[in-house]
């Protein structure tokens, strides 16, 4: 007996000091891994390269600083990601590299929005005026894809891959049987028939204002979509909404014989076109470097120049706060904004948006900042695929706004949706309330029971007032009256060109052309561009991704391809307050 007691404790204590070890093991890995981020690594380029551009990853607004990748912790991403703006930079550079021979490049579903892949696509044109050629190949091309290979001096299919093009749809999920079924009930308030972000909770299908505006702005984009494509592969867009319409790119023959591509290759035959172009033979290896390599190369800025611009990039929801790198929030924002209106070096201010919205009461902290900026130095908002609803909001101030074609704008408008459980509750659950107040509306917003009508007059009150305030904030920013942009509200949403029509926007633009506005108002010729907010501490960072990255690990494991409508239920469910946002998201398949 006194034998085992000593192995016992002999093992026990060997457990512990394993432990023990592997932990300090487990931190020294995730130590260096995490403090490794942002080193300087030497980027070498050499002679006769191919730039090799994978765009199957996500094109951010902002190439991340830290990236789980390879890091022992579940779910956490191998996926690459690249700021859109890093992207266009090194365009830029390589289009007068001496060492950059051509482009490869590889795309088959990009991860990013419409109106970033127009800017995509406007710097691969702008590349291709170095008289370098682009070299498209894909196995498959999904219409996304095919919009950025078209571009291309060549592209190529696999002979038994498959090219998409099918023209777009969009496609709205709705809640309400659902809740009907499970005895919940979405009690709404809202000002704006267009204000469609609460019809998936209170109908079974589209109103009459919302195909409406759906309708247009999904014509919109796919006229945007076919005119880029109409430009480069010499095809009217007549002639390629009729291939779209009749679906006549079924096989990889089809998309040869109506010149959507070049020709049908396999890799290896690509390969040897691009040693080719470089003046290697075909016993020779190609010698390129990837695009998210040869960005790291590049200089912060090239001006030495002490007067800056300060890109503000505000990205995500709107939330109360301090947000994160992917959200918006009002006390990380507004203090960027700033301490860039404090600083004398800096002489004009870009807010970059790419929102759907969210927080009314977050939105107007934000507008507040801007207001302030705009009387000391110019401001100029770049919009980017979406700048709708509270998204708007925090714009609307800017001395100018610049849209793409493609952008989603507008929805000016406010809603709250307060839920009913009582039925649930009550009949299904058998759950049963009961208390005490000290005054008829000491428990207004209570989920437990259906509002009063005296409750719902003070919220509809309040959603009224929070409408008025954002129309007042819109007609003194866009010098219009409140009449007009209540004409132009309601929630309705609009394209970027339909923006610029009825005012709401000034100009379309890409982000470098928001830029260069912003330069000229302040009368530079020659200065540097400085980004805000502040990229959250990688520790931080870590931490946070990896809670989140686990569980969005498990719910896309669990709900397979119906994750989007978990995450569409989710973010209704942990909304708070009144809000300014597109509540849905734009699909476009």
């Amino acid at each position: 007996m006194k034998d085992f007691f000593k192995y016992v404790f002999a093992t026990v204590i060997g457990i512990v000091i394993s432990t023990v070890v592997l932990a300090i093991i487990f931190m020294v890995v995730i130590f260096s891994a995490i403090s490794s981020i942002g080193e300087d690594k030497p980027v070498e380029v050499k002679n006769n390269s191919v730039l090799y551009i994978d765009l199957d990853q996500a094109i951010t607004e902002r190439t991340p600083t830290n990236s789980l990748a390879g890091l022992p912790i579940i779910g956490g991403s191998d996926v690459k990601s690249i700021g859109f703006y890093d992207l266009i930079k090194a365009l830029k550079a390589a289009k007068t590299d001496d060492k950059i021979d051509c482009i490869y490049l590889n795309v088959s579903a990009p991860n990013a929005g419409m109106a970033t892949m127009l800017e995509v696509r406007n710097a691969l044109l702008d590349f291709k005026e170095s008289k370098k050629p682009i070299i498209a190949y894909s196995e498959v091309y999904s219409q996304g894809a095919y919009y950025l290979a078209s571009v291309a001096n060549k592209v190529y299919l696999n002979p038994q891959g498959a090219l998409e093009f099918k023209g777009f749809s969009s496609e709205l999920t709705f809640f309400k049987g659902a809740l009907d079924k499970l005895g919940v009930e979405a009690q709404i308030i809202r000002v704006g028939n267009y204000k469609s972000a609460v019809e998936p909770f209170i109908n079974t299908k589209m109103s009459d204002y919302n195909r409406q505006q759906v309708t247009a702005y999904v014509n919109g984009l796919y006229q945007t979509f076919l005119q880029g494509i109409s430009q480069t592969r010499k095809i009217s867009t007549d002639s390629l909404a009729l291939l779209a319409n009749d679906y006549k790119i079924q096989q990889p023959k089809d998309a040869l014989a109506y010149r959507m591509v070049d020709g049908l290759r396999y890799k290896d035959e690509v390969l040897d076109e691009l040693k080719t172009i470089t003046g290697k033979n075909k016993k020779e290896n190609i010698t390129s470097i990837p695009l998210n390599k040869y960005a790291q190369k590049l200089p912060a800025s090239t001006s030495g120049s002490p007067s800056q611009v300060a890109v503000i990039y505000a990205n995500g929801d709107i939330v109360g706060g301090e947000g994160s790198d992917e959200q918006i929030g009002s006390e990380r924002i507004s203090r960027a904004i700033r301490k860039a209106r404090l600083d004398d070096d800096i002489k004009a201010i870009v807010l970059r948006v790419n929102s759907g919205g969210g927080s009314a009461l977050a939105s107007d902290v934000i507008w507040r900042e801007i207001v302030l900026s705009k009387k000391v130095k110019p401001v100029i908002a770049s919009f980017g695929d979406v700048a709708a609803s509270g998204g708007y909001y925090i714009g609307c101030a800017a001395d100018s706004i610049f849209v793409q074609p493609n952008t989603i704008t507008g929805s000016i408008g406010v809603f709250g949706i307060i839920p009913n459980f009582q039925n649930l509750l009550n009949n299904k659950l058998g759950i049963t309330f009961d208390g005490v107040k000290t005054g008829q509306y000491a428990d207004i917003m209570s989920t437990n029971r259906p509002l009063t009508p005296g409750e719902r007059f003070i919220i509809q009150n309040d959603v009224n007032h929070v409408y008025d305030s954002f129309i007042t904030r819109v007609a003194d920013g866009r010098k219009k009256t409140k009449a007009q942009v209540d004409s132009i509200g309601g929630g309705h949403v609009w394209t970027g060109s339909d923006a610029v029509k009825i005012g709401l926007a000034d100009r379309l633009g890409s982000f470098n052309d928001a830029i260069k506005a912003a330069a000229k108002k302040a009368k530079l010729s020659d200065y540097q561009i400085v980004e805000y907010p502040e990229k959250i501490d990688p520790w931080k960072s870590f931490i946070t991704e990896a809670k989140d990255n686990a569980h969005v690990y498990f719910a896309k494991k669990e709900f397979g391809e119906n994750y989007l409508l978990y995450k569409q239920m989710q973010k209704a469910i942990v909304n708070s307050g009144i809000q300014a946002r597109m509540d849905y998201e734009i699909k476009i398949k």
